[in-house]
């Protein structure tokens, strides 16, 4: 009986040290209520009443634990959904919704699964995708986005053409993507079926062709980001 005594005032004080912010709930109150119980009933020699408040005891001390438990778990799930809002909310501010659409959909995605775990209550899994979200928006920053449009230059100063054109680091970084060019801009050629014919002067649009955000005109006192593909030549 003083063993069992002894397991369940153990049981109280690890709950205790488990968060000391959860201990004042009604299981631990009632697991310390029913130990002083068992501890006066042993001591007057009633042993099967003692046994029965030792029981009692120990069953609100484990309740206590698991209370503990889940609050800690939804504290911190609060504060890692909290966290994975602002940044979702920062990233929207320099519009990184439009410059890294891929990522900020999976965050998006990410945020509404961590809203439903916390309403069933299983805020464990809730910071794990808190914490995901941040993780997946952790490389986006604010860029100038990589331009729409081209103005044509004269050959002799530029060497203008689809070919180099779309070798440029801001357009495809890749001289073999030059048909994009050519498919959006063929029109506005003197001869569609010849592409070697570009105007000075020409607005050519640059297309996205890997969900790149693309917009405005090209502008050399603007810093752009080289443009990575995921396409193959």
């Amino acid at each position: 009986m003083k063993k069992l005594l002894l397991t369940v005032a153990m049981c109280i004080c690890c709950a205790a040290v488990f968060a000391v912010s959860y201990t004042n709930n009604t299981y631990q109150k009632l697991a310390q209520e029913y130990t002083v119980k068992a501890e006066k009933a042993l001591d007057a020699g009633e042993y099967d009443l003692a046994e029965e408040y030792a029981a009692k005891a120990s069953e609100n001390a484990s309740l206590s634990e698991a209370y503990i438990k889940k609050m800690t778990a939804k504290a911190d799930a609060d504060k890692n959904i909290a966290l994975a809002t602002n940044r979702m909310n920062y990233v929207k501010s320099i519009r990184g919704d439009v410059t890294f659409p891929l990522a900020y959909k999976a965050a998006e995605t990410l945020l509404d699964q961590a809203n439903k775990a916390y309403e069933a209550e299983n805020y464990e899994a809730a910071s794990m995708m808190a914490k995901q979200l941040v993780e997946t928006l952790a490389e986006v920053k604010e860029i100038t986005p990589l331009p729409k449009y081209y103005i044509v230059r004269p050959w002799a100063e530029s060497k203008d053409c689809f070919w180099n054109i779309s070798g440029r680091a801001y357009v495809y970084n890749n001289p073999f993507l030059w048909e994009n060019l050519y498919e959006a801009n063929k029109n506005q050629l003197q001869d569609p079926k010849n592409p070697n014919l570009i105007q000075p002067g020409m607005k050519m649009e640059i297309p996205s062709i890997s969900g790149e955000y693309r917009d405005g005109v090209y502008s050399p006192t603007k810093k752009y980001d080289p443009f990575q593909s995921t396409l193959s030549r």
